[in-house]
C-alpha cells in the first residue's frame, strides 16, 4: 500500500517534479511515512537521471511517481535558479543516509541494507553498529542477484516490516527493484543511495569539505574513477547545460515547456 504524496510544496525542474525540501525537512517528512507503516520511494535525482529518463520511459514512470523526490546534485540547483525556479538546497544522497541514520538510531526505527558486494555491506554495517548502539538493524545482503530473487526479498521485508531500507545498487536497475518491491507491498521507505556503501564502509573517501561546499564534489570522484565517470559527468553534464539553456529559452519566449 501507498499512501500517496504527503508533500505539497512541488517545484517543477525540466520536467521533475522536486519536492522543495531542505535536509531537515526531508527527514521529518520520511518520519512521517513511517508514522504511517506505508511505503514510499525516497529518491534522489540529478543531472544524470533527468538526461536518463528521456530514453527510458520505464525510469521516466517511476521517477515520476516517486513519493518524495529530492535535488542530488549542485547542477539540478543551479539549473533551478537559471530557470527562476530555485529549490532550497541540494539535499545529497549520503548525507541524507547519514541523517536517517541518526534519527533512526534515536527514534528506534529499524534499517535493512541491500547492495555493494558482500564483504562491503558487512564492513558497513560492523562500523555503523560500532558507531551507532541503538540501531536497529533488521538485516542486510549483497547487492549481487537477479530479478528472480526480487519476490523473496519482498517477502522478506514485508515480514520484518523494516521502517527503512537502503538500496545500494546501480541505476536504473535499483528504481526498477524499488517499483516491484512497492507493488508487492513493502511497507518502507525504500531509498537508493548508489555507492553510499562504499563510502560508510571505508573502501571510497568522500571529497573534502571544502569540496563539498563549492559543490567539486563530483571532480574528486572524476579524480577517483576517471574511466567510470569521465563519460558521464563531462559529457553528460554538456549534455544537461545545453537543456538548460533551450528550456530557458523557450521560457523566455513564452512556451514554457521544456524539449
Amino acid at each position: 500500500m501507498r499512501l500517496g504524496k504527503l508533500n505539497k510544496k512541488k517545484i517543477d525542474v525540466l520536467g521533475v517534479s522536486f519536492d522543495a525540501l531542505t535536509m531537515d525537512e526531508t527527514v521529518e517528512l520520511v518520519q512521517r511515512y513511517i508514522s504511517r507503516h506505508v511505503g514510499a520511494h525516497l529518491l534522489g535525482v540529478n543531472a544524470d537521471k533527468i538526461l536518463a529518463i528521456e530514453k527510458d520511459k520505464r525510469l521516466d514512470k517511476i521517477v515520476h511517481s516517486a513519493d518524495i523526490i529530492n535535488a542530488d546534485g549542485a547542477s539540478v540547483i543551479l539549473a533551478s535558479k537559471v530557470l527562476n525556479t530555485p529549490l532550497p538546497e541540494r539535499v545529497a544522497g549520503i548525507d541524507l543516509m547519514q541523517r536517517l541514520l541518526d534519527t533512526a538510531a534515536k527514534n528506534g526505527n529499524s534499517v535493512y541494507f541491500i547492495g555493494a558486494r558482500n564483504e562491503v555491506v558487512s564492513e558497513m554495517v560492523k562500523r555503523l553498529m560500532q558507531k551507532y548502539q541503538n540501531l536497529i538493524i533488521s538485516g542486510y545482503r549483497d547487492g549481487y542477484f537477479d530479478e528472480s530473487c526480487w519476490k523473496d526479498i519482498a517477502t522478506k521485508l514485508k515480514k520484518s516490516r523494516t521502517d527503512i531500507v537502503f538500496i545500494g545498487i546501480t541505476s536504473p536497475l535499483k528504481e526498477y527493484f524499488i517499483d516491484y518491491l512497492l507493488s508487492e507491498g513493502v511497507p518502507s521507505i525504500l531509498m537508493g543511495v548508489g555507492g553510499s556503501f562504499d563510502v560508510l564502509a571505508g573502501k571510497v573517501r568522500r571529497a573534502p569539505v571544502w569540496m563539498q561546499k563549492i559543490n567539486l564534489e563530483w571532480l574528486y570522484r572524476v579524480y577517483q574513477e576517471p574511466r567510470r565517470l569521465f563519460m558521464r559527468y563531462f559529457i553528460g553534464n554538456s549534455r544537461f547545460i545545453i537543456k538548460v539553456i533551450r528550456s530557458k529559452f523557450l521560457k523566455n519566449d513564452g512556451n514554457g515547456e521544456d524539449v
